[in-house]
């Protein structure tokens, strides 16, 4: 073997930091405040505020390759922890608030977090568990209201730390293959699992979403980073966005409808990341009260899937391009992007509707195929439905602290994502349903996905879930789960609406009105939730 004659020039998350401060410097990371005002500092004051952190964690006693947790909203100080924990050597472990104090309790313990960063209007979410957190040392607080205390233990705070802090520090990664960041996943079923990320990992995600083929951000973007911090790396944007010097805006804890869209109008936001219920918020906020968000090139929506009829609406109503995204918190997190392709400039707006409401194309980087309950690879033509695997430079391997896990990986190391999908000839991925959520009715499959979008495309629908109930002769029907607007729904005109797109028997047996659909920590539809109250006799 001939090797090749190029530097070894490790693939470390300081090189951004680096990058930002030298190319970039004067360009801004603005937050919204918990009271409403700006913070607004430059590329080169977060350079020197990353720096003094790093020996702010080394004064707190953090090592190479300990955990440490962010409990946050997404502001600048989120961002510092992003970089600077990392680049001290540790871990950067983002906690999801959402999660109910067993779940957050057992994902502490099980990274072991050595410190905990915690933000002032979080503290009544961990305070009840602290004394159970055997592992943490030290809980670091942040923007704490005028007079609010703590009963937390072993208590510093995060600007005291910072002001005694030198800007002078030598980065403590100098391995590629360090450990950088640990996110787990939603929790959906079961408990929790870890997904640990190197720095190499990252940054090989980094330069994936850069790419014209992915998301593309550049120095002249202004991007909105809605999808919270804790949320699979916030899909990877602030990475994305501080290596090419765009200007970052973070919501903080403001993510209503009406301060968003002041947001977008005030900052001339170019790229705004969030998941279908966030823009489908959005989309009536403005429809009651206009606001000009013509900056806006790429409305990037990702978690689950947007239902065509608000892609085709933001459109329409707002000349809006709408770009679905998929991936995962096992894929750092981005797998796939619904972009409009060459071919697609022939269609008329329907059929380029038809395709932006797909999971579109995988990215260059990750590779995917698509196999039956057997394991037999299944064709790309569009209609048959698989079970999608995926492998790549940004995939994980194994989840943290599980091995021999043949439930999620395959023997020839591949993973497994849990989505039924279809692949068309051209590559683009539609996803049908995940494995636990289709409705198998007579031996045939519903998918409950492509009834709660066309549900939710109904302008008497706000929100809608449809889960599968068991059947005495059918095994299984779908029962569908409403939040409707305006006070009502009719069942038959529903229905009605559904035979235009699907056979008779794919509809539901039942609409149960709820005032909202219970969501997952990262804001997706819970099932099982639904799951639990329909076998609890409550729905």
């Amino acid at each position: 073997m001939l090797s090749g004659l190029m530097m070894d020039y490790p693939l470390t998350l300081n090189t951004i930091v680096e990058h930002a401060s030298r190319m970039t410097p004067r360009k801004t990371i603005k937050t919204k405040q918990p009271d409403g005002a700006w913070r607004e500092y430059s590329y080169a004051d977060f350079h020197r505020r990353v720096k003094k952190l790093g020996n702010v964690l080394e004064a707190l006693g953090v090592e190479p390759g300990d955990r440490v947790a962010t409990f946050a909203w997404n502001n600048y100080q989120h961002l510092e922890f992003y970089f600077g924990i990392p680049c001290a050597g540790a871990v950067v472990h983002t906690l999801n608030i959402r999660l109910s104090h067993e779940q957050l309790k057992f994902i502490i313990e099980h990274a072991e977090d050595k410190v905990i960063f915690v933000e002032g209007s979080l503290l009544p979410l961990i305070e009840p568990i602290a004394d159970q957190l055997k592992t943490v040392k030290r809980y670091v607080l942040f923007n704490l209201a005028e007079g609010q205390s703590s009963s937390l233990p072993n208590v510093s705070h995060y600007e005291d730390l910072m002001a005694a802090a030198s800007d002078e520090y030598d980065w403590r990664c100098d391995d590629e293959t360090m450990a950088m960041g640990l996110c787990y996943t939603s929790g959906t079923t079961g408990m929790p699992k870890g997904v640990l990320y190197s720095h190499r990992s990252m940054m090989l995600h980094t330069l994936g979403v850069l790419q014209a083929a992915a998301l593309g951000p550049t120095e002249a973007d202004v991007a909105l980073a809605v999808v919270p911090q804790f949320h699979a790396m916030a899909w990877g944007l602030p990475y994305a966005c501080a290596w090419v010097g765009a200007t970052i805006v973070m919501p903080g804890p403001h993510l209503q409808p009406a301060p968003l869209a002041d947001m977008i109008e005030r900052e001339r936001v170019t790229i705004a990341a969030g998941v279908p219920t966030i823009w489908n918020g959005l989309y009536h906020e403005l429809r009651q009260k206009p606001r000009d968000i013509s900056s806006v090139t790429q409305l990037v929506v990702g978690g689950s899937a947007m239902p065509r009829g608000l892609i085709e609406a933001y459109e329409r109503d707002f000349g809006v391009n709408v770009v679905h995204a998929w991936g995962m918190t096992e894929m750092s997190p981005i797998g796939s992007v619904a972009k409009l392709q060459t071919r697609h400039q022939e269609l008329d707006a329907h059929g380029r509707w038809d395709i932006k409401a797909k999971q579109g194309y995988f990215v260059p980087g990750v590779d995917a195929r698509i196999v039956d309950e057997d394991g037999k690879e299944l064709p790309w033509d569009g209609a048959t439905m698989g079970e999608l695997q995926v492998r790549g430079y940004w995939v994980v391997g194994q989840y943290y602290k599980i091995e021999n896990d043949r439930q999620h990986f395959t023997d020839d190391g591949w993973f497994r994502t849990g989505d039924v999908v279809t692949i068309d000839g051209d590559g683009f991925m539609t996803i049908t349903d995940r494995t636990k959520d289709l409705v198998k009715s007579g031996g045939e499959w519903i998918s409950s996905v492509d009834l709660e979008n066309m549900l939710i495309s109904h302008p008497a629908v706000l929100e809608a879930a449809v889960i599968a109930v068991p059947d005495e002769r059918w095994g299984e029907r779908p029962l569908a789960v409403l939040a409707p607007l305006d006070g009502g729904h009719d069942p038959q005109t529903l229905n009605n609406y559904l035979l235009e797109r699907f056979p008779k028997f794919w509809l539901p047996d039942a609409y149960i009105v709820v005032d909202e659909i219970p969501k997952t920590g990262v804001g997706k539809m819970d099932k099982k939730v639904l799951r639990q109250w329909h076998a609890d006799g409550k729905l």
